[in-house]
């Protein structure tokens, strides 16, 4: 697996920390959501996968993937491999080990929200399987579309500074996954105008101690 041109890798320091953005290949889109679809239709499974317990989401659903589904789909090659470019692009250093905690899917519609967060392990990442045509707008009209946050996956660090953002806010895109470490704090607010789902994807993971100890 390999990523095919320069605009599928971008790699961004909005501000401390380093934030890599890629495109999910769309084969694997493909076969999450279809996982996703039947999972949602078999109530047993989607219980006994059902992860919203350890999640502060207010939202529909959130359930693990299975380790199989994750191996056989290319899921998990995804991810490790674009841990390992992401880390020596940022900091010039190869990692040998990626080992995956859990990666989740959350599927959160018109009025649900995720409170501000952070994760568990070293690394981690959020992207987004289907996005609503339309995300909603303000009440008050003369604000504008640049500054609704409806929908958005907004990354918080440290505190606004001169020539230094404290938030980065990202409008969701299908195939767009992000990939930051994982105290990086971040939140969804909800959106509003439409029935459609907004489904996410999300993971946790461990690489080499001393790598991620380095500085």
């Amino acid at each position: 697996m390999r990523i095919e041109t320069e605009k599928d890798f971008e790699l961004m320091q909005p501000f401390g920390p380093s934030v890599l953005r890629v495109k999910i290949p769309e084969e694997i889109i493909i076969k999450l959501n279809d996982y996703v679809d039947s999972i949602v239709l078999d109530i047993s499974k989607s219980n006994d996968l059902n992860h919203g317990s350890n999640l502060v989401g207010d939202v529909t659903q959130e359930f693990k993937l299975e380790e199989k589904f994750m191996a056989e789909s290319g899921w998990l090659k995804f991810l490790g491999l674009t841990v390992q470019k992401w880390i020596k692009a940022s900091m010039n250093h190869n990692i040998k080990k990626f080992n995956l905690i859990d990666s989740w899917v959350v599927r959160q519609f018109a009025n649900e929200y995720n409170p501000i967060h952070w994760h568990n392990g070293h690394i981690s990442g959020a992207g987004f399987l289907k996005v609503p045509d339309t995300l909603g707008q303000h009440i008050q009209n003369d604000k504008g579309d640049k500054r609704y946050l409806g929908g958005q996956l907004t990354l918080v660090h440290g505190s606004k500074q001169f020539m230094s953002n404290s938030k980065l806010s990202i409008v969701p895109r299908v195939g767009d996954f992000y990939f930051f470490p994982h105290y990086l704090m971040h939140e969804v607010y909800p959106f509003k105008g439409t029935e459609e789902e907004r489904r996410s994807i999300s993971f946790n993971a461990y690489i080499d101690e001393k790598i991620f100890n380095a500085n």
